[in-house]
């Protein structure tokens, strides 16, 4: 039997240097529960997007905002990590995968991804709506995911384009370009509207590395925990940056809502890490879609922010939006889908006994 030799720069279905036995083991989790899981996710992120809009205009400071809101997030986790020791074993195993160059050390900064979408929260979601907000992140999630998962950078290897994802992407382009043109009538600077977009695609190629520290480390509240000190660290930095510019925000509000979007944030960040190597950056992403457009909406609809009432161009997005997440997320027979994983890991990375 030929001894495996990994290859720290392929991105094959297994992860670099996993063994593709051990790596069908931990797929075993159905897929059909996978993108539920990945819906709820996308949800709560509408809701994080709300509630962080909602302190950033409350304390006139995005920045500051998003450092309070990655802050108490890492804050409950490394609770968590005291309580839970499989997590702290984590990081041995992730230390080990670093020094086998078996994970890239760059994989450990997806919370620079999550720490430019929360600040894009700050200084958006609240001009643009939720709703539009989620739309133009929608968009950047699905161009990122397409990309990503191409040139096999999440943890479930390269995943060929197949029509359903192209027909997908395509559609979920088009909901943008109708959602936003409501925006671009009320006179909102183009800037405002890219935003969202470029932190989209922030946050697919978060879910991506998240979902390689994840497998690296067999351990969802690892990658957690890594992925919000990366960005708190980060956020700090450009709010020093801030603060010496135009200072401290005055007051705090006292309401214990505005604080839960890092708590918010905890639990998406760990699905999405969980399941991504299972259903792959774009259907993660897409699938995502249907529980942020769905709950954005019904944010806007029950609990409108400023009483801006919802554009008609705003709904129709949202719907085409989920068109294109029903079409990408089509599935193609289980046979198929296994020959598309086997065929991601090259013949000279594959033991030679057969198996």
């Amino acid at each position: 039997m030929e001894a495996h030799t990994p290859r720290p720069d392929s991105f094959d279905a297994a992860g670099p240097g996993e063994d593709p036995h051990r790596h069908a083991e931990r797929t075993r989790f159905p897929a059909w529960a996978a993108v539920v899981v990945a819906v709820v996710c996308g949800g709560l992120t509408a809701l994080q997007s709300r509630v962080n809009g909602e302190l950033a205009r409350a304390i006139e400071d995005p920045y500051a905002a998003a450092v309070i809101s990655f802050g108490s997030g890492l804050a409950i986790l490394l609770v968590a990590l005291v309580a839970w020791p499989p997590g702290r074993r984590g990081f041995a195993r992730l230390r080990s995968e670093l020094r086998a160059r078996r994970i890239a050390w760059w994989m450990l900064l997806g919370g620079l991804g999550g720490g430019f979408f929360v600040t894009s929260q700050g200084l958006s979601a609240g001009a643009l709506g939720v709703a539009v907000f989620t739309v133009a992140i929608v968009a950047g999630q699905t161009i990122g995911g397409l990309c990503f998962d191409l040139v096999g950078l999440g943890p479930g290897g390269r995943r060929r384009l197949t029509w359903q994802r192209a027909v997908g992407a395509a559609l979920a382009l088009a909901a943008i370009g109708w959602a936003m043109a409501g925006q671009l009538a009320h006179d909102v600077p183009v800037a405002l509207l890219l935003l969202p977009f470029a932190a989209g695609i922030g946050s697919a190629w978060q879910q991506a590395v998240n979902g390689r520290v994840r497998s690296a480390a067999d351990s969802a509240l690892t990658a957690t925990v890594l992925n919000f000190a990366v960005g708190t660290a980060g956020l700090v930095v450009v709010l020093l940056v801030h603060v010496a510019t135009v200072g401290l925000p005055e007051s705090l509000p006292a309401e214990p809502w505005y604080y839960l979007g890092g708590a918010i944030g905890c639990l998406f960040i760990a699905g999405q890490a969980a399941v991504v190597r299972i259903i792959g950056v774009l259907v993660l992403a897409l699938a995502g879609v249907a529980g942020q457009l769905s709950a954005a909406l019904a944010l806007e609809v029950l609990v409108p922010a400023h009483g801006r009432p919802v554009e008609v161009a705003t709904v129709g997005g949202v719907a085409l939006a989920l068109v294109a997440v029903a079409v990408a997320s089509v599935r193609r027979r289980n046979h198929r889908h296994v020959a598309e994983t086997v065929d991601a890991v090259s013949p000279d990375e594959t033991s030679g006994d057969g198996r």
